[in-house]
């Protein structure tokens, strides 16, 4: 397997082998439950192409 060649994922295919690991930035309300903003962060990461 080569870095940047398409790779499977259980049933999902990945543009490349390169992956961002789930993080957080600790922007889930009193639930814990994941907020809007926290979706913003994750659309901006993967709007630079990286997905």
């Amino acid at each position: 397997m080569k870095l940047l060649e398409k790779v499977r994922l259980g049933k999902e295919t990945l543009k490349n082998a390169i992956a961002m690991a789930p993080m957080t930035r600790s922007r889930a309300n009193i639930e814990g439950v994941v907020s809007d903003l926290t979706t913003l962060y994750y659309t901006q990461r993967s709007s630079a192409g990286l997905q």
